[in-house]
């Protein structure tokens, strides 16, 4: 009986791991210290400390004819950015951004609301498939293809040739800032890879914040006598907004920072992305690059603080 007794209050003794899970238990605090510890370091020393010692590098100077980068403090490199030529390439930048927004919101909100209004599971989940495979494939070789496609002799030249709308895309190339001498180096190119790659980036959080709304309201809204026009503009939309902006973050951004894309297609224009890239990478200038990614900062900062007004986030 002895040993038995032994034996089953052996089970309760403390052994260090038990001790630990015990005091852990105890105190939560400490608890979700240890659990989020290590990501808050990493995030705070690898990515904020890195991003830090970039823009802190904005204030060097930068010699010209040595190529050498010089610890003394300058305003230049921020001065810079309002100058003419590199403010340019801030608007190109940011109509670009905000035209890819708009036509992927246009483009998506039809395709999301049959999604969730509409679809059955099966087809619900060829669309979700539909979304999503383009995800899945490589980046790069996407922003390729379409150089390909979009070229002279390429699948859209040949289909507006059976179509006999050559000579529209021709009258189209020529308008100012829209046009170039082909499709695949003109600015419409450029914005059609541009909603092509980051749609569905828009599809997505539109379906989600779709699905949210109660059916209940819609059935309200037509037993009240609304008319299908007006359930969608007093009911529907107003619910599904937040998804949009959502979306629009996502797009937005993407595009803001881009510099492949407009590397392989569209006219030789320079981009916030690209201009960091030549100044960082071909000509050295780190100072002048750390200041310019300042922009696509303060510019999505100030875009995240609209969608949150927006109620944006409650839609992610």
């Amino acid at each position: 009986m002895k040993t038995n007794a032994l034996s089953g209050n052996s089970l309760y003794l403390r052994t260090p791991l038990r001790s630990l899970a015990v005091g852990l238990h105890r105190r939560p605090g400490l608890l979700l210290a240890v659990l989020l510890g290590p990501p808050l370091l990493w995030f705070f020393i690898i990515y904020l400390g890195s991003l830090l010692a970039l823009l802190w590098q904005g204030f060097y100077s930068f010699d010209d004819f040595s190529m050498r980068i010089l610890p003394q403090w300058t305003l230049h490199n921020y001065a810079q950015i309002f100058v003419k030529g590199n403010f340019d390439i801030v608007l190109r930048t940011l109509a670009m951004a905000s035209a890819v927004t708009v036509a992927a919101a246009v483009i998506a909100f039809p395709i999301a609301y049959y999604m969730s209004r509409y679809a059955t599971p099966s087809v619900k989940a060829f669309f979700y498939i539909g979304v999503m495979l383009p995800m899945w494939a490589s980046y790069i070789v996407k922003a390729y293809s379409w150089t390909v496609i979009l070229a002279k002799g390429g699948i859209v030249y040949w289909l507006l040739g059976q179509l006999h709308l050559t000579g529209v895309l021709e009258a189209l190339l020529r308008v100012p800032y829209v046009g170039g001498t082909t499709l695949s180096t003109s600015h419409l190119g450029r914005f059609l890879v541009f909603t092509y790659i980051w749609l569905p980036f828009m599809v997505l959080p539109i379906q989600a914040a779709l699905e949210r709304v109660p059916p209940n309201l819609v059935q309200a809204s037509q037993d009240l006598g609304a008319r299908g026009a007006q359930t969608f503009r007093y009911v529907i939309w107003p619910l599904a907004f937040p998804g949009v902006v959502a979306g629009s973050i996502f797009t937005f951004s993407l595009t803001l920072g881009d510099f492949i894309i407009p590397t392989l297609i569209g006219p030789s224009g320079l981009f916030i992305g690209t201009f960091v890239y030549v100044q960082q990478g071909a000509v050295g200038n780190i100072p002048m690059a750390a200041a310019f990614t300042v922009v696509p900062i303060v510019l999505i900062v100030v875009y995240l603080r609209i969608a949150k007004r927006l109620g944006a986030f409650d839609a992610l």
